[in-house]
C-alpha cells in the first residue's frame, strides 16, 4: 500500500504550511500513524520564516537549509489530502472525482505575521481534529 501523505499548502510556503507539516509528523507519529505530511506554496519565498525555523528547531525539528517550494499538480495529486490556508493552488490543482483529493480550504487561522501562538494554536487544533477523523476510519 502507498503511504498515506497530507500537502500542506499556503501563500508563501514559508510558515503556515510548514508549521502544519512539521506538527502533522509529530501528532501522527506519537498516534502510530503512517501518514506522511509536505508543505508547499504557490509563490514561494526564497527562505523558511525565521521565527518559524526558530521555533521548531527549539522542539527538535531542524529545517535549517530546507526551502519553500513550489506546489506542483503532481504534488497535489500524490497527496491523500490537500489543505490550503486561504490561497488557490491553480494550475496546481488535483483532478476532482472518486480518484483525486480535494482542497480543504483552512482559512480561519491566522497569519503567523501576526502572532505565532496563535496561528500555531489554531493550526494544531485543526491538525488535532485532522488526525481524530483518521484515527476513526
Amino acid at each position: 500500500m502507498t503511504q498515506q501523505k497530507v500537502l500542506f499548502v499556503c501563500l508563501h510556503g514559508a510558515a503556515k504550511s510548514v508549521l502544519a507539516a512539521a506538527d502533522f509528523e509529530r501528532l501522527a507519529k506519537e498516534r502510530r500513524l503512517p501518514i506522511a505530511a509536505e508543505s508547499a506554496g504557490t509563490e514561494p519565498d526564497p527562505e523558511i520564516a525565521p521565527k518559524v525555523l526558530a521555533a521548531l528547531k527549539a522542539e527538535g525539528v531542524d529545517l535549517t537549509g530546507q526551502k519553500p517550494r513550489l506546489v506542483t499538480r503532481e504534488m497535489a495529486a500524490g497527496a491523500t489530502r490537500v489543505i490550503a490556508f486561504g490561497c488557490a493552488l491553480g494550475g496546481a490543482a488535483p483532478e476532482g472525482g472518486p480518484e483525486g483529493p480535494k482542497v480543504e480550504q483552512w482559512e480561519d487561522v491566522p497569519n503567523v505575521s501576526d502572532g505565532l501562538p496563535a496561528a500555531r494554536a489554531a493550526i494544531r487544533e485543526r491538525l488535532e481534529r485532522l488526525l481524530d477523523a483518521w484515527s476513526a476510519s
